[in-house]
C-alpha cells in the first residue's frame, strides 16, 4: 500500500494528517505538543456535545438542570472549556485487516482504535460515558486508474456510570479543516452540497426558527467560495424529520458533501450517516505561527464540514432523542472522507 495517508494523535484522537496527492488537506501541528493549545479545535473529536448548549445549560435531564461551561458568549461550545478535544484518548489498538474486495488496493484496511472514559461531572456534564472512535483507512480503486485516500470514522458511546444518573447527552463529531487548493484561502473552492436546508438562528448561533432554504444555494449545484464571501456558519439538515432519527444512525445510508479544486485538481467527500452537518467557510480561524513552524493562519484558511444531530438537540423536547442517551443505550454514527486527484469530469 505504501506509505498512510492518514496519521493521529491520542491527544483529542486528532486527525493530524491526510495527504492527497503529497498534499496535507487537514489544517494542524507538525508537533503533537502544539494541540495542546488548539483554540480552533484543528482535527479534534468533538464531545460530549459538538456546537453550541442554548444558556449554557441542559434544561431537563434526570429531572434536573445541569449548568455547562459558558465558553462562547452565554452558550456552551463544543464540550466547554475542557471538552473531549483537550483529553488524552487511549490508543486501544492497531491492526491490518485483509478483505476481499476487489476495490480495495492490496485487499488492505489499516484501522486504529481510541478510547476515552469521560467522567460523570465533566464540564458539567451527568455521568460517565464510555467513547470508542474507530479509524479504518485504505486506498480504494476507482476510474481512470485513480486512487482514493479513504477514512471511515465511527464513533460509538455509551453511559456506563454515575450514581443516580439515568440519562446524559451526546453528540460527536470530527472538527477537521480542509484546504484542497494552493493558496493559504479556500479561495476557488467549488462546493456541492445535497441539501439547502438549515436552521436558522440567532446572534449566538443557537436555533431561533423553523428549518428553511439557505438563500443563494441550491441542492446539488456547486457553488464557489470567494475570497471573502460567501460566509457560512450554518447548520443544514439532512433529514429534516427529527422524530426517524435514530440514537445510532450508523447503519443508515451515507449522504456527501463534496468539494473541488480545479487549480490542483483535488477533490474532497465528506460522506455521512447524520442527520445533518455544520458547513463553515473559515471567518475566525485565527492561528499564530507555531514553534515547530507550523504557519499562521487567518481568515478563511479552510473549511469545515462538521456531521452531527440538530444544533442545540439536547434543549428542544422535539429533537432531543436524537441526542439523549439511556442506560443501556448506544450512541452511534458515520463519516467517510474521501481525497483524490483527477480532473473535473
Amino acid at each position: 500500500m505504501g506509505s498512510k495517508a492518514f496519521k493521529f494523535i491520542p491527544h483529542g484522537a486528532i486527525l493530524q494528517e491526510f495527504l492527497v496527492d503529497g498534499k496535507n488537506v487537514v489544517l494542524g501541528f507538525n508537533d503533537k505538543d502544539e494541540y495542546l493549545h488548539n483554540p480552533c479545535y484543528f482535527g479534534a473529536t468533538i464531545g460530549r456535545i459538538a456546537n453550541r448548549v442554548s444558556d449554557a445549560e441542559i434544561h431537563s435531564l434526570n429531572g434536573k438542570r445541569y449548568p455547562l461551561a459558558a465558553n462562547n458568549g452565554p452558550c456552551s461550545l463544543h464540550g466547554g472549556y475542557i471538552g473531549w478535544d483537550q483529553h488524552e484518548w487511549t490508543h486501544e489498538r492497531s491492526e491490518t485487516v485483509s478483505v476481499s474486495d476487489g476495490n480495495v488496493v492490496n485487499g488492505t484496511k489499516f484501522v486504529d482504535v481510541y478510547s476515552l472514559v469521560s467522567g460523570d461531572g465533566d464540564e458539567g456534564y451527568p455521568g460517565e460515558v464510555k467513547c470508542v472512535v474507530t479509524y479504518t483507512q485504505y486506498k480504494e480503486k476507482a476510474d481512470r486508474g485513480i486512487e482514493k485516500e479513504i477514512l471511515e470514522v465511527e464513533y460509538e458511546a455509551e453511559l456506563v456510570g454515575g450514581e443516580g444518573i439515568e440519562e446524559t447527552a451526546i453528540n460527536l463529531t470530527n472538527h477537521s479543516y480542509f484546504n484542497i487548493g494552493p493558496h493559504p484561502t479556500i479561495a476557488g473552492t467549488i462546493i456541492t452540497i445535497p441539501t439547502n436546508s438549515y436552521l436558522p438562528t440567532d446572534s449566538n448561533n443557537i436555533p431561533n426558527a423553523p428549518i428553511a432554504s439557505y438563500p443563494g444555494i441550491s441542492p446539488n449545484t456547486p457553488f464557489t467560495l470567494g475570497p471573502v464571501t460567501p460566509v457560512i456558519d450554518s447548520c443544514f439538515i439532512l433529514n429534516p424529520n427529527p422524530s426517524t432519527i435514530p440514537l445510532d444512525t450508523r447503519s443508515l445510508p451515507l449522504t456527501t458533501v463534496s468539494a473541488y479544486h480545479p487549480e490542483t485538481n483535488l477533490h474532497l467527500e465528506v460522506a455521512t450517516t447524520e442527520p445533518a452537518f455544520q458547513l463553515y467557510t473559515g471567518a475566525n480561524i485565527a492561528d499564530e505561527e507555531r514553534k515547530d513552524g507550523s504557519p499562521a493562519r487567518s481568515a478563511r484558511a479552510a473549511f469545515c464540514v462538521e456531521p452531527s444531530r440538530y444544533v442545540d438537540a439536547v434543549n428542544r423536547a422535539e429533537w432531543r432523542g436524537m441526542t439523549v442517551v439511556r442506560r443501556g443505550q448506544k450512541y452511534g454514527s458515520r463519516i467517510v472522507y474521501r481525497g483524490w486527484k483527477g480532473a473535473e469530469k
